[in-house]
């Protein structure tokens, strides 16, 4: 479901968090006076994890990546962000969420440091709990984010300060192995509590821990595999690999897209942009040369 459009990001809610959201309300019934305090209880969650996300995506187009949409959904919230392939853009995207949560800690504190000098336990306690609430929401938020492990903030943190003296494949391969023990201690916690949703999170971070883990094998295949000179991506300025990496969407044949000018040898199909199998960004044929080729006169080369 669409919500809304902020600049330029799109913000998606998944139909099963209608489903949590009646789940958790109810579980907190008594907590407040009125349902309507824990509906409110409930939003308060659903901004916070919102304005997380906008953290990772606002810093990913600070440093020049892509990050156009947001999908909220029962186990949080995810912000789909491309930084540009270096460690210190990547860094500042993920690390981005996490400084949110610390930014609205001290705020709440306020909040409810002021509720509690004005007697508001008494006045209004609906609203101190709800404030005590949100300010435990934001503090746990920020913790469970900030474990080590992939691929929460923490692990992709980890991730991208290995980046600068590993690489980026070997970080990535080290975070994901050292995901799949976190993976573990989760399923081992859900057994032993029989919590279903601490299961659901664990069996989330396996999946992307195994994801994660392909990548880096791919990516420390293509690191050992030779490069075109004279050619190199505009956005990372990473020298193309040799050999027929690219495939034609119309005739599906797998070709040197470099070697055929952009031409696919089968269906002759032209293609004006190139995809860099280093970062993934689209980028014009015109952009990729390094050099312009220099074309001598036609009696200069006779000469020659």
């Amino acid at each position: 479901m669409h919500l809304f459009r902020y600049q330029g990001i799109d913000v998606f809610l998944h139909w099963s968090w209608f489903l949590i959201a009646v789940f958790e309300i109810k579980a907190r019934a008594g907590s407040y006076t009125s349902i309507a305090w824990n509906v409110l209880e409930y939003l308060a969650l659903f901004v916070i994890v919102l304005l997380h996300e906008f953290g990772h995506a606002l810093a990913c187009r600070q440093v020049g990546g892509i990050a156009d949409h947001i999908v909220l959904w029962p186990l949080g919230g995810v912000a789909y962000v491309n930084p540009p392939p270096r460690p210190g853009a990547t860094l500042w995207s993920i690390a981005a969420g996490p400084l949110v949560n610390v930014a609205l800690a001290p705020i709440l504190w306020g909040l409810v440091s002021l509720g509690h000098s004005a007697g508001w336990a008494v006045t209004e306690p609906n609203l101190q709990r709800l404030l005590y609430a949100v300010l435990t929401i934001d503090i746990a938020l920020f913790v469970f984010n900030i474990l080590p492990i992939f691929p929460l903030d923490g692990g992709q943190i980890l991730r991208a300060l290995l980046w600068f003296p590993l690489g980026r494949a070997r970080s990535l391969l080290i975070a994901t192995l050292l995901g799949f023990v976190g993976v573990a201690a989760f399923l081992y916690f859900a057994f032993t509590s029989g919590s279903l949703w601490i299961g659901a999170i664990a069996i989330f971070m396996l999946l992307n821990c195994w994801g994660g883990l392909k990548h880096s094998f791919a990516l420390l295949k293509l690191s050992k595999l030779p490069r075109r000179p004279g050619f190199e991506c505009p956005v990372c300025q990473t020298a193309p690999p040799l050999g027929t990496f690219w495939t034609c969407p119309n005739c599906r044949t797998i070709f040197d897209t470099f070697a055929s000018e952009g031409v696919c040898p089968q269906c002759a199909s032209q293609f004006a942009s190139i995809r860099c199998l280093d970062c993934g960004r689209m980028s014009s044929v015109n952009q990729w040369p390094v050099y312009a080729p220099q074309v001598l006169p036609v009696e200069q080369e006779a000469k020659l």
